[in-house]
């Protein structure tokens, strides 16, 4: 069970007295003393870098002759603390399969990019997408050419359609809504990077049940699926976060049905668009306007 369902069941104020309880048995157990910190230390020692990959003046040529390139870099590879290395995410995110999907013979070509391209290893994100930690900047548009090839070169890390999704109705025997089909739907309607771009970072989390797999509760937009009397409504938040300024979503109003949800998203998008500042992005948005601007839009025809 999610912590949220067991607090519901014991109240806040037993859980409360459980977790001091585990504090006071297990707390002089937990300082840790130099010679250990260095034992640990020594099972994450750093890779042998190339102190010269930093020489390789062939990664901006790349992207003033390659503008395709130059969108995936800037969109989906983040700098490194190694001079001339590059992090460059795998986005599990094409239009054309669920969210976080890859098939086997795709897992084999990552395996293998990830022996020539990032020295053997491969990071899952919480965002169901993967990464290549330790890329040579001058191997990044032959890594880029290797991953178009098995479509996994979608330039949309951190944009709308970069979307947290549980398997929903589809697969999953505990969801109460489906959440695939509504981000195949969202993916159709916005199949314009230079749109998405223009939007900036919007985080989209879609679950199909209250376990909330996809934490739709710190969605920027979050998307809860329930069952009404044996069809598929859902329930929207807006503003939720987990970074460091962490905060829930604040909920709309009353569900919506499955066939307005697409239509929801961008009647929120069409709100944020209107009010925001040059710059801004739809959380800040959020945070500044309060809920009600969107509220009121999606409700107005009710």
């Amino acid at each position: 069970a999610r912590i949220k369902i067991t607090v519901r069941e014991h109240g806040i104020n037993h859980i409360r007295q459980l977790v001091d309880a585990e504090w006071v048995q297990i707390r002089q157990q937990l300082e840790l003393d130099d010679k250990e910190i260095e034992r640990v230390k020594q099972h994450f020692t750093e890779p042998d870098y190339d102190q010269t990959a930093s020489n390789d003046g062939s990664f901006a040529q790349m992207q003033a002759d390659d503008k395709d390139f130059a969108r995936w870099v800037k969109q989906n590879v983040v700098d490194h603390k190694i001079a001339g290395y590059k992090i460059a995410y795998i986005s599990l995110k094409s239009p054309k399969v669920p969210p976080g999907d890859v098939t086997a013979d795709q897992l084999d070509v990552i395996a293998e990019l990830a022996d020539e391209f990032s020295l053997g290893e491969i990071r899952a994100s919480h965002n169901q997408n993967l990464l290549l930690g330790d890329v040579k900047q001058g191997d990044l548009y032959a890594l880029w050419l290797r991953l178009q090839a098995e479509d996994l070169a979608t330039p949309n890390i951190n944009t709308l359609t970069d979307m947290i999704c549980c398997p929903g109705l589809d697969f999953c025997g505990l969801a109460n809504a489906t959440s695939i089909p509504l981000a195949k739907e969202i993916n159709e309607r916005f199949d314009d990077l230079d749109y998405l771009y223009d939007l900036g970072d919007i985080k989209i989390k879609m679950s199909g049940c209250m376990n909330g797999c996809a934490h739709q509760s710190v969605g920027h937009i979050g998307i809860l699926g329930v069952d009404k009397k044996g069809e598929e409504w859902y329930q929207f938040t807006v503003g939720g976060s987990s970074e460091a300024d962490a905060s829930l979503g604040q909920r709309l109003g009353r569900a919506i049905p499955k066939d307005k949800v697409v239509d929801t998203v961008t009647i929120l998008l069409e709100v944020f668009k209107e009010h925001r500042h040059e710059g801004e992005l739809f959380l800040a948005t959020v945070r500044r306007i309060g809920v009600d601007p969107f509220k009121e839009r999606v409700y107005a025809d009710n």
